[in-house]
């Protein structure tokens, strides 16, 4: 690994350290990340084709592998993607991949992003950080992983709710501190 992919590595780290697992935004991260099952890849694509190749390569490899050993993958990408709206339309195409490979019903791939809004909200609004993250990122996650982490949280629908109103009650320092200028 070059230094310049270590430093993007080292972003991604910090980010999940600080927001994801500081903050507690995803009560099913902790796990998998302390025991080392969670690996993160830095894409050097810069187009499509490229993305969806290394996409399908990471998705080949976390079926052939057990969740045991390995639980969920993070493709972080420095290089593409970085308008959101660019992004979210490439969302429809690692759908079809998923498809195409019959992966869907057996992985999903959650979406963050920096510039990440949901529709509905403006730019600054405080939910859009609970899927913000320095650089754009595909999680590859096994839908039976997903399934068993929602079958055993006492209230699985209040998340999102839960971090919106977690993010809100932030004071401005500590929103400096996690986000900076945002």
């Amino acid at each position: 690994m070059n230094t310049d992919s270590q430093a993007v590595e080292t972003r991604v780290r910090q980010w999940i350290q600080t927001v994801v697992l500081g903050l507690n935004l995803c009560p099913f991260a902790a796990q998998p990340y302390q025991n080392d099952r969670v690996r993160i890849v830095v894409s050097d694509a810069c187009d499509e084709v490229a993305l969806l190749t290394e996409l399908q390569l990471e998705l080949t490899r976390l079926s052939e592998t057990r969740a045991q050993e390995l639980e969920t993958t993070l493709i972080a990408i420095p290089h593409f993607l970085q308008d959101f709206l660019d992004y979210n339309d490439f969302l429809d195409q690692v759908d079809a991949l998923l498809e195409h490979y019959e992966w869907d019903g057996e992985f999903q791939v959650a979406s963050f992003h920096p510039q990440y809004q949901f529709e509905g909200t403006t730019a600054d609004d405080r939910e859009n950080y609970t899927n913000r993250a320095p650089l754009p990122l595909l999680h590859l996650l096994r839908e039976d992983s997903v399934e068993a982490a929602i079958a055993s949280h006492p209230n699985p629908e209040g998340i999102p709710l839960a971090n919106i109103r977690r993010l809100q009650g932030l004071t401005p320092a500590q929103w400096q501190a996690l986000f900076g200028g945002a």
